[in-house]
């Protein structure tokens, strides 16, 4: 095979290597799984979140509240067990073996791990919520990645009980489950003994305070929400989904900045982080798509040239729902020179823009309820943190068509010419 040359098959080899490896693919997709479980969760938050007093006594009321509660703790409050089974399922299947046991193990597994306590009359066991939602989700993570790994590599070795021809496949599945289930429970039990006789008491403190804390402190960093953008436009521009390759490295810190920001919202308690990860992506960094060319396809509307008239009436719709490939592959926006500098500077400015709007209070912290992809633009600000979010959307959708005018100006004068040349063409060919 020959090897790929140049800065753009290197990126892309770099890109491709990333997107490809089992593992990060194993705890992207085992998040996207649970993402109906956040959705449900996050929906049923800000419903029974709403700040109007006389809805809120609606609900107290008529005990409508008791039950609006209950979703989110069932959601939210528990996401790690959903993920644990999620990146376990997804890694064993990622070696084209059955999954599920293995999601079952790891979700036994992540409960080992997981301290217990005693009610107030002293006998009754119980298991607090502490470490079962974002707290716990890089346990979950490790955990989940951990006996997928050791699951495959049991069964690949054929260390497994072997039932006769005839059985069905499900008794032959549970069975074959038992060694590398016992094998990992033990390395478990061993994991949490170790672990309690430190100064943590469990892996969920160690993991989370030496680990989790400041990874998540670092991915809500203002240089993390600087640099990032620029990554995402230099990646696109050689033809790379920059957003896959950033979100597949950044998913777990990012998802935990936001689930904590919805669960202390969920709580009436002042939300921890300004810049809640995915969510301030997708409301302000991506705003139309990545390189927040949502003003690029707003000014094809007014396009002179046919050429990007059309793509504008066919670009808009989606852009409005923060998806640009119609905009990024047919302008193209990839490996364009003269389009480099506003698909890097226009992102990089309405996300500046959004941090000082939120640092300084002109628009609250977004509540991390993570709006599904697709979700228009002002519909999923308004969502993640009220009609002032919606404003300041509406303000760096003016500041991403200021920033693209000037280069648009020049594809469509070119366009035009082209066009006309075309025509002038045509007629004399015609005479």
């Amino acid at each position: 095979m020959v090897k790929a040359t140049g800065w753009r098959e290197r990126l892309q080899n770099i890109a491709s290597a990333i997107q490809g490896n089992k593992y990060v693919s194993a705890v992207s997709n085992g998040l996207a799984a649970s993402l109906a479980v956040i959705l449900v969760g996050a929906i049923f938050t800000l419903i029974d979140s709403i700040e109007i007093p006389a809805y809120q006594s609606f609900l107290e009321a008529t005990g409508l509240k008791l039950l609006t509660e209950i979703p989110a703790s069932i959601t939210i409050d528990i996401l790690s067990l959903y993920v644990v089974f999620g990146i376990a399922y997804t890694l064993v299947r990622e070696f084209d073996l059955y999954g599920f046991p293995a999601g079952l193990i790891a979700l036994m597994s992540f409960l080992i791990l997981t301290p217990v306590g005693l009610l107030d009359d002293g006998e009754t066991i119980a298991l607090s919520f502490e470490w079962l939602g974002a707290s716990g989700l890089f346990v979950a993570i490790l955990t989940g990645l951990l006996v997928g790994r050791i699951y495959v590599f049991v069964i690949n070795k054929g260390i497994y009980i072997r039932m006769p021809q005839g059985v069905p496949p499900t008794i032959t599945r549970t069975f074959a489950s038992l060694t590398p289930a016992f094998i990992i429970v033990f390395l478990f039990l061993a994991i949490r003994g170790i672990f309690h006789v430190t100064p943590f008491e469990n892996i969920h403190e160690f993991i989370y305070s030496m680990v989790q804390a400041p990874l998540v402190t670092l991915g809500g960093s203002w240089w993390a929400f600087v640099i990032l953008p620029v990554v995402i436009s230099i990646l696109w521009f050689f033809g790379i989904h920059g957003m896959l390759v950033v979100m597949g490295v950044m998913m777990p810190i990012w998802t935990a900045l936001r689930l904590e920001n919805l669960s202390a919202f969920q709580a009436g308690e002042q939300l921890p982080h300004l810049f809640p990860g995915s969510s301030f992506i997708m409301t302000y960094t991506a705003l139309g798509g990545s390189g927040a060319t949502i003003g690029l396809a707003v000014l094809m509307l007014m396009a002179r040239s046919e050429r990007y008239k059309t793509l504008g009436r066919l670009a808009i719709v989606p852009s409005a729902c923060n998806i640009n490939e119609p905009v990024i592959f047919g302008t193209p926006v990839v490996l364009n020179i003269r389009l480099l500098i506003p698909v890097i500077a226009a992102p990089l400015v309405v996300t500046i823009l959004a941090m000082i709007a939120t640092a300084t209070g002109l628009v609250p912290p977004l509540r991390g309820i993570g709006a599904p992809l697709g979700t228009p633009i002002f519909i999923n600000g308004f969502i993640e943190g009220g009609w002032r979010v919606s404003v300041l959307q509406g303000v760096l959708l003016l500041v991403s068509l200021l920033i693209y005018l000037p280069f648009f100006r020049l594809l469509d004068r070119e366009a035009t010419s082209v066009e006309e040349e075309g025509e002038k063409s045509e007629q004399e060919t015609a005479v």
